[in-house]
């Protein structure tokens, strides 16, 4: 069974399924090299402006597969800290692609996401769930820290330091209203409505332009990194005047005084 499987939700709009349900979509070799080749595809296709990332069966992702019976992420090294360390970096460096991607994601959350799931989630840009979904870091209750795949770095920036403390420390999974109280989610549906919550979300982005959709997420993700506020606004100032150069900026106004939908430029 394939481990990842990639269609069209709608016009522009890609879905990405994490499909290894018996496994609640554990994280194995197969998930891995399933989604890297889902993202090649999606942006050489280059049909699609944003995608859908959702779990098949009844959970998000549960995290890393332990069972002992999925593929292998990366081919043994001389010691096992080595062979622990790549297979770390693997599964983090394709988080990275996934956050640096210049395509919005939209995570459709439809059941556990804890650990690795629980990271999947954060590195979408945006977050929506059906209302049984559960969230957890979970790695301190398996014996290890909760300092695991950027969910130090980008927890704390969506629901705060202190609540980012909290569930890291103590471990606790947070149902779905909770997680929508503090700000890790968007919003909470049925599970009948959760793909339809996620398009809609999606198309709220892919109606604007491609090149400021592209630029916005970049330079959103480089200013949360920026030391002052003064370099936030050279990002900003930058952006804005190379996003003023296209036509998108002409063609909206025109499109405003006809009172029809914009035609923007394409990247």
């Amino acid at each position: 069974m394939t481990a990842v499987l990639l269609d069209s939700l709608a016009p522009e709009v890609a879905l990405i399924t994490l499909n290894r349900p018996e496994r609640f979509n554990a994280i194995d070799g197969a998930l891995i090299e399933g989604l890297e080749a889902a993202l090649n595809d999606v942006e050489a296709s280059g049909e699609f402006r944003a995608i859908v990332l959702t779990g098949a069966g009844r959970g998000f992702c549960s995290g890393a597969d332990l069972s002992g019976t999925g593929k292998e992420w990366t081919k043994p090294a001389r010691s096992m800290l080595k062979t622990h360390y790549d297979m770390q970096t693997r599964l983090t460096d394709l988080m990275t692609r996934m956050y640096e991607l210049p395509l919005p994601l939209v995570a459709a959350v439809n059941g556990v996401a804890v650990g690795g799931g629980l990271a999947f989630a954060l590195h979408c840009d945006l977050r929506v769930a059906v209302d049984t979904a559960r969230f957890g870091s979970a790695f301190i209750k398996a014996g290890l820290s909760s300092m695991d795949m950027g969910i130090s770095y980008l927890l704390p920036k969506i629901v705060g330091a202190g609540r980012a403390r909290e569930m890291m420390l103590s471990g606790r999974m947070i149902g779905a209203e909770e997680a929508e109280r503090i700000g890790l989610l968007h919003e909470v549906v049925p599970a009948a409505d959760l793909l339809d919550c996620a398009l809609r979300v999606a198309r709220t982005i892919t109606v604007n332009n491609e090149y400021g959709v592209w630029q916005t997420k970049i330079g959103l993700n480089a200013a949360l990194d920026a030391p002052s506020l003064r370099h936030a606004k050279e990002i900003e100032n930058r952006t804005q005047i190379l996003t003023g150069l296209t036509s998108n900026p002409q063609e909206a106004a025109t499109a405003h005084m006809e009172k029809r939908d914009p035609q923007w430029e394409r990247l």
